[in-house]
C-alpha cells in the first residue's frame, strides 16, 4: 500500500538542500541527510534538540549571532512570514560555512502555526574549489596540511597581478594573515590540536572567499590573500569580514571550545610596487595591528 507520509519524507531525505523542521518550541522533528552533509551533525546528534540551544550558530554578515534573538525560525513561528536570508552556519568540524536560509511556517488544518521549516542551501562554489585543486595539485603549489596555496605559488601570482596591475591597471591587494597566540594552542593543546585550528582557518577562508580571489598558506600560522578588482574601501571591508568569521568558528575539544583571532595587514598594490615591497607594506600593517591588541585591521591610506 502506498505510503504517503513516507514517500514525502523519502523525498524530501534525497533534496540537495539542507532541511529542518521544529515544532512550536524549536525542537528539531526532522533532519535530513543534506543537512548532515552541510552541516556535518548526524541525525541522532540533533533529533529532539532545540535549535534555540544555539545549534547551528548562525551568524549574519556582521557577526551578529542569529540564534539569539534575530532567529529567522523564531520570527517566523512568531508571525507566519517566510523569511529568507544570507548567514554563515558553524560546521561541526569548526569552520563557517555560507548559506542561504529559507524559513516558512507549518500549520494545522485550522491554520494555527505548529512548527516552521527551514532550508538552508550551501553557496561554497566547490566546483571552483576542485579546478583550483586540480591546477594547482598539477603544478605541486599546494600546503600539504591546509590543503591552500603554498608560498611559491603565491610569490608567482603576486608577481603576475603586479605584470597585470602595471600593464592593463587591473587593480587588486592583499591581505597578510597572522593567528593571533597562536604558540599559546600548540603550546597548551598540542600540535595535533594546532593543526586542526590551521585547517579550520584554511576551510573557513576558500569556502568564504569571491570565486576570483584565493588564498594561500605563508608559512607556520601566516597566510595571504590575493584579492582582486578592489579599491582600499572594499579591501578593509573583506579583511574585517574574514577577521569576524574567524573570530567567530571554533573546534571542540574534550568538551572545550577552542577560538582563535588573526590579525590582518592590507594594502593595494601600486604601479612602482615589486613582489618585496607590496609584502613587505603588508607586513608593516600587520605588526602595527599586533601592537594594538591584535584582533584587528590594517589598512594604509594611499
Amino acid at each position: 500500500m502506498f505510503n504517503k507520509k513516507n514517500f514525502y519524507e523519502n523525498l524530501v531525505d534525497e533534496m540537495y538542500d539542507g532541511v529542518y523542521f521544529v515544532d512550536a518550541k524549536r525542537c528539531i522533528t526532522y533532519w535530513n541527510q543534506a543537512a548532515s552533509r552541510i552541516t556535518g551533525y548526524s541525525h541522532d546528534e540533533v533529533m529532539g534538540q532545540r535549535c534555540a540551544d544555539n545549534i547551528l550558530r548562525h551568524v549574519d554578515v556582521d557577526g551578529k549571532n542569529l540564534c539569539i534573538d534575530e532567529c529567522p525560525v523564531k520570527k517566523t513561528l512568531n508571525d507566519g512570514v517566510s523569511r529568507e536570508m544570507e548567514a554563515f552556519l558553524h560546521h561541526k568540524k569548526g569552520h563557517r560555512v555560507p548559506v542561504l536560509i529559507r524559513t516558512s511556517p507549518i500549520r494545522d488544518e485550522n491554520g494555527v502555526i505548529t512548527g516552521a521549516v527551514e532550508l538552508f542551501s550551501d553557496h561554497t562554489d566547490y566546483e571552483l574549489i576542485k579546478q583550483r585543486l586540480a591546477e594547482l595539485e598539477k603544478l605541486a603549489y599546494i600546503d600539504e596540511l591546509t590543503q591552500l596555496a603554498n608560498r611559491r605559488y603565491i610569490e608567482i601570482s603576486i608577481e603576475m597581478h603586479l605584470q597585470e596591475l602595471k600593464r592593463y591597471g587591473w587593480p587588486f591587494g592583499i591581505l597578510f594573515i597572522d593567528i593571533d597566540n597562536f604558540k599559546v594552542i600548540n603550546d597548551t593543546k598540542g600540535h595535533i590540536i594546532g593543526d586542526k585550528v590551521l585547517k579550520m582557518l584554511s576551510r573557513t577562508f576558500s569556502g568564504n572567499a569571491r570565486p576570483f580571489d584565493f588564498f594561500g598558506r605563508w608559512g607556520g600560522e601566516e597566510f595571504l590573500a590575493i584579492i582582486r578588482n578592489v579599491d582600499l574601501p572594499m579591501l578593509k571591508s573583506i579583511a574585517h569580514r574574514f577577521r569576524m568569521l574567524v573570530e567567530q568558528s571554533f573546534i571542540t575539544y574534550n568538551g572545550q571550545n577552542i577560538s582563535v583571532t588573526i590579525s590582518i595587514g592590507a594594502t593595494v598594490g601600486k604601479a612602482n610596487d615589486t613582489s618585496k615591497s607590496l609584502i613587505e607594506r603588508a607586513d608593516k600593517f600587520l605588526y602595527q595591528c599586533k601592537n594594538s591588541g591584535k584582533n584587528c585591521v590594517f589598512v594604509d591610506d594611499i
